[in-house]
């Protein structure tokens, strides 16, 4: 009898715990977060999705139009965009997290699917092309641009309200785009929009090939035919079409469809830009002017910009 309890003894220390609740269907028992990054730049979970380092990224500008344009990516079954600007490659507290954090903010996708980052920062930031030239010199960039006259004005009107909203003194338009009677080229919005200058930054590491040009104005009036050549850049399978537009009279632009379900941007895009004087609007053609023209001819292309 005491060799028959000796022996229940050890098997129920041998005995492999079990666990304190039921896992459900694909569920692990650890964190998904503490598996190892594989040495092709992806982590996987049971349920066959996993996170890649992104294949696409939306890099700029700030006011182009870049949350229309993933929102509308999106819209493709193949593609899967992460939730929020992860701003890696620009700002050094996340860069110095290495890729490992970097991948950590990419969403779970299926290995057949692409994914999408966008950060509009990127474009402007002069460190950004190398950095993300050493990590896949590769990829596939977007950039959506707009008039850099209307782009700045945009710039201002979000400034504007973001201040507004918090109860903080705000300049008024003409005080920050014009000091002694000139274009005041201190104003970190100016910069933004002289697309020559980063561009030729970007080139020096990514051949013209590799970045495509999205008309941010002709997205907002007629958004079909841009996603349409977007589609082609990317070498998707054909699939966004006229059904998945349609115009809301009350915002004043086109908003989503997708599988009947409706959706618009938020109420922070779309702002009415404040009143600027018709000298003030020339000062600002003028200033352009020249910076555009070089952007044309750098890209091989040319926009309706005043």
């Amino acid at each position: 009898m005491a060799a028959l309890l000796l022996g229940l003894l050890l098997f129920a220390m041998q005995s492999p715990p079990l666990p304190s609740r039921s896992l459900a269907d694909g569920e692990s028992s650890s964190p998904v977060t503490s598996l190892p990054p594989a040495d092709n730049g992806t982590t996987s979970h049971p349920n066959g999705t996993l996170q890649q380092f992104p294949q696409i990224i939306i890099i700029g500008v700030r006011k182009g139009g870049t949350r229309a344009l993933i929102e509308m990516l999106s819209l493709h079954s193949t593609v899967v965009a992460a939730q929020n600007e992860v701003h890696f490659f620009d700002w050094e507290s996340h860069f110095q997290k290495g890729l490992s954090w970097y991948l950590s903010q990419m969403p779970y996708t299926f290995p057949e699917q692409l994914t999408v980052e966008k950060t509009p920062a990127y474009f402007t930031s002069s460190k950004v092309p190398k950095r993300m030239f050493q990590m896949n010199p590769n990829i596939k960039l977007l950039l959506i641009l707009r008039d850099p006259t209307e782009r700045v004005l945009s710039d201002y009107t979000q400034v504007f309200y973001n201040r507004l909203q918090k109860h903080k003194r705000y300049q008024p338009i003409e005080s920050v785009l014009v000091k002694d009677g000139e274009i005041n080229l201190g104003y970190k919005a100016l910069n933004r929009s002289l697309y020559y200058t980063h561009m030729q930054n970007w080139l020096q590491y990514f051949p013209k090939e590799s970045i495509h040009v999205v008309d941010g104005d002709r997205l907002i009036k007629d958004p079909l035919p841009e996603m349409k050549k977007v589609e082609r850049f990317l070498k998707l399978e054909p699939q966004i079409n006229a059904s998945n537009f349609y115009f809301n009279k009350t915002k004043g632009f086109y908003c989503l469809r997708d599988h009947g379900r409706e959706r618009c941007l938020h109420d922070s895009k779309g702002r009415a830009h404040p009143h600027v004087a018709p000298a003030i609007l020339q000062k600002l053609y003028q200033f352009f002017h020249q910076p555009n023209k070089k952007f044309f001819e750098l890209v091989g292309r040319t926009f309706n910009w005043n």
